[in-house]
């Protein structure tokens, strides 16, 4: 197997990975959009064991699909476009220029809003509830970056 052909299959498998992580994300998104997330719900997550599995599945599938998209198959897809890869920030705003991401800005604020809502888990229920709905607002966004990706995989596969 050719550096190409490897680059290619780990770029597909990672698009695999990634679609079925944004669904997963997607389900969760829609169960607590069916759920009224306010203060009293956030200050119930101590003694309410389905509420608060159901943010610990929602804090992990945002951190996740993240994960994989930004630190896997972003730069997998730089190699497999013979591009050099660098620092996230340097891939971010390479992959913003070649149009696999909206905007490297948003992607940084995705990022915090990551790190907020695990950190400020256990912290502060108002800060928390500000978080999870500004998460919850944006997570469309990742589930938009995998198709851009996986766009550009589908790209150099049909070349």
């Amino acid at each position: 197997m050719t550096d190409a052909q490897s680059n290619l299959f780990i770029a597909e498998q990672l698009v695999r990975i990634t679609a079925k992580e944004a669904r997963y994300l997607e389900r969760t998104v829609n169960r607590l959009r069916n759920v009224n997330i306010d203060l009293a719900w956030v200050e119930s997550l101590e003694n309410n064991d389905e509420h608060s599995e159901m943010l610990d599945a929602f804090v992990s599938r945002f951190g996740r699909l993240q994960d994989t998209l930004g630190d896997k198959l972003l730069p997998a897809i730089l190699r497999l476009n013979l591009e050099k890869t660098g620092s996230q920030l340097d891939n971010l705003l390479r992959a913003e220029k070649l149009g696999w991401i909206e905007s490297t800005q948003i992607w940084i604020e995705i990022r915090e809003l990551r790190n907020r809502l695990i950190h400020e888990y256990m912290e502060s229920a108002n800060d928390l509830l500000s978080a999870l709905h500004q998460a919850l607002q944006c997570a469309h966004k990742l589930g938009e970056t995998q198709l851009l990706m996986a766009e550009a995989v589908q790209k150099v596969h049909a070349k």
